[in-house]
């Protein structure tokens, strides 16, 4: 367990904190540490929950004045305003109260009262919910997921746990032991349970494979999210074409998320924007670098970030950056961003302000997050960004994806041909090359699809001459939006790097 957090959490109990609001998932664990807090503290330590009422937590389930349990919210905070002993009181779910106009007075009543006492409030819950009126009341705490030591001493109990009921080996070695561990790392204690339990009765065998074991679990905990969607990657940076220079960026960061590279004083890599022309590719890089770098790939989902109730965007938000840093080292992508930032000018006229709440919450959270998680956002407007998130700091940097170049277009051709079980020696790429100039990535795959369906529909096999006729019956995206492109390249010039050096040698040109 964190002592930093440990300490902290005594620190507010010694200096009469009245009221705490402890937010996890781990209720359990929560309660043992608040029990040892209390022991240590010498204080007397209660629970409330609306379905066994006012108790103590020693375990003998009576009511702390030998009276039939209090239930009722409002009755359990005059039971502890009247109450005359040094407590810490954890009342459980007591968010689902809050919303009451009588509890909510109650409480900052009983906030004011209890800083004279020797008695402090602990309301426990999974769900963050703060009326305005308590803003400046309640302490918010975070429980910290499991360390390092925490699941070393828990893969050792379900080893020895499991190894009472059935039979099975155990043939980690030392690092692959250490590597289970780590990839155990943001789970909650009961989901590393369920994960190293599951990788024991998985072949009777625990040893290095059953990391994906490790891996599926944390696929749950994404999925279970509702705001974060995993995606499966393989294809690396050899299946983009062309951005020689954002390929080399990439690839010498390909190491720093690793102990070598903070031992070398280097800082994690905090993300990109990629913005340019749609089509070309920058979804793609998205996904490429998860799989290059060996990581999990995790897509936030802007709108559902915005959906809900009034008050569930702040939470959303909150649970997406606990999630991925709860699952990091990862890589997180946000497509077409600048969809979900749009407005946030008119924010507290439109929404009462909560685009621009949200807004600020990520970018202070990508300005100072710790945790490993490498941020690639996507955009095709640049105009409908915030200027915060442009300034550097927030990311490590800004390129621009513009439409390929004719040698770049010759490696899209092969690429798409290749994929789709063709030799790409059998064609004319130079030709397809030049004639589709001024198409995106997309453009040139959705070409050579339409030849397929012609040439298969003609039952033969797929000629350059057929990619040839598709092309030219195309009008590119660069000729329909010829003066958005425009702009789109004359705002990088001076404010992005480019992603290729074709790119760049002719900007300078």
């Amino acid at each position: 367990m964190s002592a930093r957090f440990l300490a902290e959490l005594e620190h507010m109990i010694r200096a009469r904190y009245s009221l705490l609001y402890l937010l996890t998932w781990e209720e359990d664990r929560a309660r043992r540490i608040l029990i040892d807090l209390a022991v240590n503290l010498k204080k007397s330590i209660f629970e409330w929950s609306i379905t066994d009422g006012l108790r103590t937590m020693d375990g003998t389930g009576q009511d702390p004045q030998g009276r039939k349990r209090t239930r009722e919210p409002l009755a359990v905070l005059n039971e502890i305003l009247q109450a005359d002993v040094s407590a810490i009181y954890v009342l459980k779910d007591f968010h689902a109260y809050l919303e009451a106009p009588e509890i909510v007075r109650q409480v900052r009543d009983l906030a004011i009262a209890l800083r004279r006492t020797k008695k402090t409030m602990v309301i426990l819950s999974p769900v963050l919910k703060v009326p305005s009126e308590l803003e400046k009341t309640i302490t918010i705490l975070d429980l910290p997921l499991p360390e390092y030591a925490d699941l070393s001493a828990l893969l050792d109990q379900t080893i020895q746990s499991a190894g009472a009921t059935r039979r099975f080996e155990v043939r980690l070695t030392p690092p692959e032991r250490d590597m289970l561990i780590k990839a155990a790392q943001g789970l909650t204690m009961i989901e590393a349970e369920n994960a190293f339990a599951h990788a024991i009765v998985l072949d009777k065998v625990l040893d290095g494979s059953d990391i994906q074991a490790i891996a599926a679990e944390k696929r749950q905990v994404i999925r279970k999210s509702g705001v974060l969607e995993f995606y499966d990657v393989s294809a690396g940076l050899a299946g983009v074409g062309g951005m020689d220079i954002l390929k080399d960026w990439l690839k010498k960061r390909v190491r720093a998320f690793g102990d070598d590279a903070r031992k070398y004083g280097l800082p994690q890599p905090k993300g990109i924007l990629l913005m340019g022309v749609q089509g070309c590719g920058k979804s793609l890089v998205a996904k490429t670098i998860a799989a290059s770098w060996n990581l999990p790939l995790i897509r936030m989902d802007m709108s559902r970030i915005f959906e809900g109730y009034i008050g569930s965007s702040e939470q959303n938000m909150r649970k997406a950056v606990l999630v991925s840093e709860s699952v990091a080292p990862v890589v997180l992508w946000i497509d077409e961003i600048e969809k979900a930032f749009s407005g946030v000018g008119g924010s507290g006229s439109s929404d009462s302000g909560t685009t621009a709440r949200v807004v600020g919450t990520f970018l202070t959270w990508i300005q100072e997050k710790t945790a490993p998680v490498f941020v690639v956002a996507t955009a095709n407007d640049v105009k409908e960004l915030p200027p915060e998130l442009l300034r550097k700091g927030r990311l490590d940097e800004i390129f621009f994806v513009d439409l390929p170049r004719a040698k770049e277009r010759g490696e899209i051709f092969a690429i798409h041909l290749r994929r789709l079980g063709r030799d790409p020696a059998k064609f004319d790429l130079e030709a397809l090359a030049a004639t589709a100039d001024g198409f995106s990535g997309a453009e040139i795959e959705q070409a050579i699809i339409s030849a397929m369906h012609d040439s298969f529909f003609a039952s033969r096999e797929v000629e350059t001459q057929d990619i040839l006729k598709s092309i030219k019956e195309t009008v590119p995206l660069a000729t329909t939006m010829r003066e958005r492109i425009a702009e789109l390249r004359e705002w990088s010039r001076d404010r992005a790097r480019p992603v290729s050096s074709l790119q760049r040698i002719e900007s300078l040109g």
